[in-house]
Formats: C-alpha cells, structure tokens, sequence
C-alpha cells in the first residue's frame, strides 16, 4: 500500500504541475506523468486487492528459487566488488555508464537516493586503490 501512496502523491505533484504551466507540450507531458503514476497506483492496488486470486509458486519450486536467487546475489556481488576494486581504472565515459545503469536499478521512486548513495560511496572509496598501492 506503501507504494500506492507514493503513486498516488506523484500523480497527484504532476496533476497540479499540469495545471500551472502555460506551455501546451508541458501540460500534455505533466498529464501523461500524471496519467502514469494513477495508472501504477491502481495497479498496486489491485494487486493488493487481488493477491489471493493470483497464481502462486509452490513451496518446492520455491525453495529451488531462493537457491538460486541466493547464487545470483553471491555473484552480483563478486562482479560489484571486482568493478569497486578497478573503478579508477575503467575509463570515465564507462564509469558514467555503469553509474547511469546502477543508478537506475530498483524503484522508480528511489532512484534520485539511490543515485546520491552510490556517488557517496564511490566517493568515499576513490582514493582505496591509491591507499593499497602506497
């Protein structure tokens, strides 16, 4: 329900933007936000609403699953460390790159805190590799 709040106030923020502006393409942009955001709302909602009558995974496909998740992760996080550790290395058109991709992972509510996380991490650690060599 969480998320269709934060929806619904997006909607809601782009709705008042819409009616503010002047600008007849702005409008139509700031309504199609407004109209996208509504649209994820009622479907949160309906999923909230509608999650007994939804198609479940069994319980031993379940399980084969959260071991396999489990592997994935371990290995997402052995590839992230490997990138953390030659990050001064890898040229600065892919560190853009990789940041603009991992900055955009997850929620799409989240990614603007996402984003500032990973600057201040890869800030916080951008002199470690000269620190090691020294």
């Amino acid at each position: 329900m969480f998320a269709t709040k934060q929806y619904r106030a997006k909607s809601s923020e782009f709705g008042e933007l819409s009616k503010e502006s002047t600008d007849p393409s702005q409008v139509r942009k700031y309504q199609d936000s407004s109209d996208s955001f509504s649209s994820l709302a009622d479907n949160e909602a309906w999923l909230a609403d509608n999650f007994d009558k939804t198609l479940q995974v069994p319980d031993e496909k379940l399980s084969s699953h959260v071991a396999l998740a489990a592997e994935e992760e371990h290995v997402l996080r052995c590839l992230g460390a490997s990138v953390i550790m030659q990050w001064n290395t890898i040229p600065t058109k892919l560190q853009r790159e990789l940041f603009d991709t991992a900055g955009s992972m997850g929620e799409l509510l989240d990614t603007p805190e996402l984003r500032g996380q990973i600057a201040r991490f890869l800030h916080k650690h951008k002199d470690d590799d000269s620190k090691a060599s020294s």
